[in-house]
């Protein structure tokens, strides 16, 4: 039996960009662009972790506020660790798709997917039950968790203004006014609690890490 082909995130974006590009006027496409060439330069190493470091142990409420803590997932097995921006983002919805897509190998492999973002409980429920997702959506409100993982920064005016332009309520998916998210980021977090995998695309939010790349790493363990 020849083995699954893991869903490529590189030709989900091909699609998405297209469809992007037919629905949205082109100022409001030229202004993403800037900005996420804009974090590019401004954010090319946003990791906090490496490979070997102590993955520091956290609880935060999954989507319908029930705790979840880090520590008692790896007392089961490794942790794939995924920190995205919100719901609002088009490029986080098809990476969460994609590692959806691939859950089962992800499990098969011995390890338990979490995704992590700011924003409230009710949005994450909101992604959850649309996304049909079958992992864990936890909110990390403030970014605590996500500051010891990766680089944290307030999302840009213009962008926000273009967003809401396109009625996009940017600050409705958050339970602050920091407007601040997280740089996306993936980790492998071993049963001992230590990171085996650490990757970041950088500060282009389009770009993200490949569930192949995922399945490599928990394969080699």
């Amino acid at each position: 039996m020849n083995e699954q082909v893991a869903a490529s995130y590189q030709e989900g974006l091909k699609e998405l960009v297209g469809q992007l590009g037919e629905m949205l006027p082109a100022s409001a496409l030229e202004t993403f662009n800037r900005d996420a060439a804009n974090l590019a330069s401004a954010h090319p190493l946003p990791l906090k972790l490496n490979p070997g470091d102590k993955a520091p142990d956290f609880s935060l409420p999954n989507a319908l506020g029930e705790t979840i803590r880090l520590s008692d997932f790896l007392a089961h097995g490794s942790v794939v660790l995924v920190f995205y921006r919100g719901a609002w983002c088009p490029y986080c919805n098809l990476q969460l798709s994609l590692y959806q897509q691939v859950i089962e190998e992800i499990e098969s492999a011995g390890a338990r997917l979490l995704a992590v973002s700011p924003q409230t409980a009710d949005a994450s429920l909101s992604l959850s039950e649309k996304q049909g997702l079958r992992f864990e959506v936890l909110s990390d409100v403030g970014n605590v968790v996500a500051r010891q993982y990766t680089t944290v920064f307030r999302n840009a005016d213009a962008p926000v203004r273009a967003m809401t332009g396109l009625g996009f309520d940017f600050d409705g998916h958050y339970a602050d006014d920091s407007r601040e998210i997280p740089v996306p980021a993936v980790f492998i977090i071993s049963r001992e609690g230590l990171v085996t995998f650490a990757r970041s695309e950088g500060g282009d939010y389009r770009m993200r890490v490949e569930p192949a790349d995922i399945l490599k790493a928990l394969k080699e363990g």
